[in-house]
């Protein structure tokens, strides 16, 4: 059961932000300081439900000094708002906060409409967006936990019985119970599939390690032109617009570094702030992805205004996943679109624009040298009869050359330029 219908005749909606007071914000519970203005909030809020093709007809920040049990909102404003969405026929409202099932049944009974949250508005996008059979079970199964935690607002008749028949459920057991227990079956066959999928995955991810491939994944806030990048570096021509989550499932293309060594570039799902843990649960097998990356890197918005903020949500997203440890190069996209010139941009990284092509090439460098992927000459022993080693040699090095053993016949002496990588795989997978 989908939170909201397919939206083809842009139906108006009501966004609130929520602004608490400052002792909410220091005080240890989920409202957490941001360095966001109420209204910049606000705006991405927006941009939310536009992603979703809705019709914004009325927003607005809503002060809060003191928490409401029953709704968050206090009565004053939640009649206030009534009368607005009445006299605009709105039908539906967006409050920018995760709400609890009972406050989000208590505002639709106070409202009279539907009433959406963070996490229910952004679980409609990424379905939206799930393009691969990965993609929409890891959405199905998010979906399905965050409807599980909210059966007691789904269901009017809770204490109609139902009585035994067979599979349909034992004798007196409520509507309520028999809904739990098909979405924890639904909810285990979900895992199930993605174990598969997981599976799958972890097979390419072997193929990877055992042919010494890089793998260097992009992340970022959502919107930071991660999938412009990927396309100016792979020529892959992925959706790229400028859209909230334009990518959802992880893209992989090989790339050619200039030293001639191939790599495969990642292109990863966008990243939010307080994003929903249904979510991070649900899409562990695409976070997986990020995790066994041999590089990240981190594609910032250096022209918007909450770029500062947008680094701190993605750094505390890849801390939260065990990826803040990983080897990140910090990449400022977008310079085109910044007053400042850019040898006058202060914030450490790589600075390059996706659109025009500036500091791709310096970018790629930088990718060779974190990588490691500079040749070193070696002296390496080999039986003449080990055609797997030549071969590998021949493969991955470069100006080899064979001399022949004064000592032994049977033995070559080879001189070879080696990245390390290569070199420690000989010393592991091929030395005798």
């Amino acid at each position: 059961m989908s939170e909201i219908e397919q939206n083809t005749d842009m139906q108006k909606i009501s966004v609130v932000q929520l602004e608490f007071a400052q002792h909410f914000l220091h005080s240890k519970n989920k409202h957490k300081l941001s360095l966001r203005s109420s209204q910049e909030n606000l705006d991405e809020a927006i941009n939310l439900v536009q992603a979703l093709n809705f019709d914004v007809a009325h927003s607005t920040v809503v002060p809060i000094k003191k928490v409401s049990a029953r709704t968050v909102l206090g009565k004053g404003k939640v009649e206030e708002l009534k009368q607005i969405l009445e006299s605009q026929d709105i039908e539906i409202i967006f409050i920018n906060y995760q709400l609890s099932p009972t406050n989000q049944r208590n505002l639709e009974l106070d409202l009279g409409v539907k009433v959406i949250d963070r996490t229910g508005l952004i679980l409609e996008i990424f379905s939206d967006r799930a393009k691969t059979r990965s993609g929409r079970l890891q959405v199905d199964l998010a979906r399905t936990l965050y409807e599980q935690s909210r059966l007691v607002r789904t269901w009017t008749h809770l204490e109609r019985q139902r009585g035994g028949l067979g599979k349909t459920g034992g004798p007196g057991e409520r509507q309520i119970e028999l809904d739990r227990r098909i979405l924890r079956n639904k909810i285990s066959t979900l895992k199930k599939q993605l174990e598969e999928v997981e599976k799958t995955r972890l097979q390419h991810s072997k193929k990877r390690r055992d042919t010494d491939t890089k793998v260097v994944s992009l992340v970022g806030y959502t919107n930071a032109g991660k999938s412009t990048l990927f396309n100016a570096l792979t020529n892959a021509g992925t959706l790229s617009k400028d859209m909230l989550f334009a990518t959802l499932d992880p893209l992989m293309r090989k790339l050619v570094l200039p030293c001639g060594q191939t790599i495969v570039l990642s292109d990863t799902v966008g990243f939010i702030s307080d994003l929903p843990h249904e979510l991070v649960e649900s899409f562990k097998s695409t976070l997986q992805e990020v995790l066994d990356s041999d590089l990240l890197l981190h594609i910032q918005d250096v022209s918007s205004s909450q770029h500062v903020q947008e680094k701190q949500d993605v750094i505390e997203v890849l801390n939260s996943i065990d990826a803040g440890k990983i080897k990140t190069i910090n990449v400022l996209n977008k310079v085109d679109l910044v007053d400042t010139p850019v040898d006058k941009i202060l914030d450490e990284g790589s600075k390059v624009s996706a659109v025009t092509g500036y500091g791709i090439d310096e970018l790629l460098a930088q990718i060779e040298q974190s990588l490691n992927l500079s040749y070193k000459k070696y002296d390496i022993c080999v039986t003449v009869d080990d055609t797997e080693t030549l071969n590998y040699l021949y493969k991955h090095g470069k100006s080899v050359n064979i001399l022949e053993s004064k000592e032994n016949s049977n033995v070559y002496n080879i001189e070879v330029e080696l990245k390390k990588e290569n070199y420690n795989y000989y010393l592991k997978n091929l030395k005798k």
